[in-house]
C-alpha cells in the first residue's frame, strides 16, 4: 500500500470501516492526504478494483474538538445534502457511507466519491469563473429537495464583530446597527450555506485550456434552508477577501444575471450582505490561512482585514 504521507493511515478504525463498505473484491490500496481543508483531515484512497484498475474516494474526519462536538450535526447535514443532490446534475460528491457519532471510527466520518478537478484561487481568469461560480448557485438554489434540509445557523451578534484595526468606524458602526434588526422575512430555498471558490472545483479539456468548467461543489456540512441572498452574500464577501471589495460587488450582479432572485428590498438585501461580512470578521485568521498554504502567500491576516474594511464600507455606501 502507497503512503505518502506517514500520518495518512492514522486511522485504522476509519480506515476498516471505509473497507466494509467498498465492492466485492475492492480493497484500499494508497492513502494520500488532501490539503486545504480548515475543519477536517482530508484523505484520498485509492480502491483498487476486481478488473485490476484503480477509483478513488474521500474520507472525511473531524478530529478537532470545536469539530467533534458539532460533527453529528455537519454529517448529517453532509449526507442528507448528498442524498439529494444525487442526480440533479449538481455536481456533487456521491455518498457511501457515513459514521457521524464515531460509532466504528475513532472520530466522526464520512466517506464519499472523489471528484475530478482543482480549487482556483488565482486572481487571473477570474471573470469567467465568476460567472461560472454564479450560475452554479443559481442552480444549487433551483434543486427541489424531497426533504428539506435544517434551516440555516448564523451565530455572530452585534456584541461579537470584531471591527478591524483603522477600520472606518462609522461605517462598521452603522453595519452593526444593521445587525440588530431581526432577520427579515424570506422564501427559503436549498443552500450550500459555504458555497465559495475554496469549495469548487475547476478543470478545462487539455486541448482547450481556456474552456475552464465547474467539475465539482465539496464541502456540503453546512447545507441549509433559507434564503438564496444568505449563500450568494458568503460567496460575495470570500471573493471580496481572496481578489479584492470589487469582486465581491460584482458576484451579486453576475448571480441575477444567471436568473438568481434576490431579496426585493434593497434594505433586505444589506443585511444578508453585511450579516455575512461581519460574521468573516470573527474568523479571518481562520478563513486567511488556507488561501496562503494554497499560494496566496500576499493574503496575510492584516492585508484580509482590510480588504473586509474595505468591502464592508462599501456596502454602506452602496446599500442598493
Amino acid at each position: 500500500m502507497t503512503n505518502p504521507d506517514g500520518a495518512a493511515a492514522a486511522r485504522p478504525l476509519a480506515l476498516a470501516w471505509a473497507s466494509r463498505h467498498l465492492e466485492a473484491g475492492e480493497r484500499i490500496v494508497g492513502i494520500g492526504v488532501l490539503h486545504g481543508g480548515i475543519t477536517a483531515e482530508m484523505r484520498r484512497l485509492t480502491i483498487g478494483t476486481r478488473d485490476g484498475g484503480t477509483r478513488d474516494l474521500v474520507l472525511r474526519t473531524f478530529v478537532d474538538p470545536f469539530s467533534v462536538e458539532r460533527a453529528e450535526d455537519w454529517l448529517n447535514r453532509e449526507a442528507g445534502a448528498l442524498l439529494q443532490l444525487a442526480g440533479t446534475g449538481v455536481p456533487a460528491p456521491g455518498l457511501v457511507a457515513v459514521d457521524p457519532t464515531a460509532a466504528h471510527c475513532e472520530y466522526p466520518s464520512l466517506l464519499m466519491t472523489h471528484l475530478t478537478g482543482r480549487t482556483v484561487l488565482d486572481d487571473e481568469g477570474l471573470e469567467p469563473r465568476l460567472h461560472l461560480l454564479a450560475r452554479q448557485l443559481v442552480a444549487i438554489h433551483a434543486v427541489r429537495p424531497t426533504e428539506r434540509p435544517a434551516g440555516y445557523v448564523t451565530l455572530t451578534t452585534a456584541d461579537t464583530v470584531v471591527t478591524p484595526k483603522g477600520a472606518d468606524t462609522a461605517a462598521w458602526a452603522a453595519a452593526i446597527d444593521v445587525l440588530r434588526k431581526p432577520p427579515p422575512p424570506c422564501e427559503g430555498r436549498f443552500l450550500h450555506r459555504d458555497f465559495q471558490p475554496g469549495n469548487v472545483l475547476f478543470d478545462a479539456p487539455p486541448e482547450r485550456p481556456a474552456d475552464v468548467r465547474i467539475t465539482g461543489v465539496v464541502d456540503w456540512a453546512a447545507a441549509s434552508w433559507g434564503p438564496a441572498d444568505l449563500d450568494v452574500a458568503h460567496c460575495s464577501t470570500n471573493l471580496a477577501l481572496l481578489h479584492g471589495p470589487e469582486w465581491g460587488l460584482r458576484f451579486t450582479e453576475a448571480y441575477e444575471e444567471a436568473g438568481g432572485v434576490l431579496a426585493a428590498a434593497a434594505s433586505e438585501r444589506l443585511y444578508w450582505r453585511v450579516r455575512d461580512g461581519l460574521a468573516c470578521s470573527e474568523e479571518v485568521q481562520q478563513v486567511a490561512r488556507p488561501w496562503r498554504e494554497a499560494g496566496r502567500t500576499e493574503l496575510t491576516t492584516r492585508v484580509v482585514e482590510a480588504r473586509l474594511d474595505a468591502y464592508v464600507t462599501a456596502l454602506m455606501d452602496t446599500p442598493g
